[in-house]
């Protein structure tokens, strides 16, 4: 059995994601991402994940551009809220996935990372990275995630 086969998600995700409520300001979105050098941020409220994101988990990339562009080019990102800008019904994994089939949603629907769920709680989110550092070898190259 390969490393992809056996490995799960569990084993490779980011555990405890930085999140954003439906109420915070596209600011406060905007400086979490730049703060902490990071692209995800899934959506949460009274610590329940609400199947939605911030714009960075998106299905479409140039989707996710535009959106960004936008918010950057806003004059008053403090009065726009993430519940405005949010996408919704985002695909998601389970810790006891393997991460052969979390890189296939990925590659299949576009996406550059997947929440993780357990029992409807986040509890973490893996990215393509995670997935390429896991096991390149036997994906071939990180190119195949694409």
């Amino acid at each position: 059995m390969n490393t992809m086969q056996s490995l799960s998600v569990g084993r490779r995700m980011h555990f405890m994601p930085r999140t954003v409520e439906p109420s915070d300001s596209v600011a406060h979105a905007r400086a979490l991402l730049e703060e902490c050098g990071i692209k995800h941020l899934p959506v949460i409220m009274a610590g329940r994940w609400l199947e939605s994101s911030v714009p960075e988990i998106c299905k479409r990339a140039d989707r996710r551009r535009d959106v960004m562009c936008a918010i950057r080019r806003l004059r008053h990102p403090d009065r726009i809220t993430v519940r405005e800008v949010m996408t919704s019904r985002v695909d998601t994994a389970n810790p006891s996935d393997t991460l052969r089939r979390a890189a296939e949603l990925m590659r299949r629907k576009h996406l550059d990372a997947l929440p993780v769920l357990e029992r409807g709680h986040l509890v973490g989110i893996i990215t393509r990275s995670d997935i390429g550092h896991a096991a390149p070898r036997s994906i071939g190259t990180r190119q195949n995630l694409s």
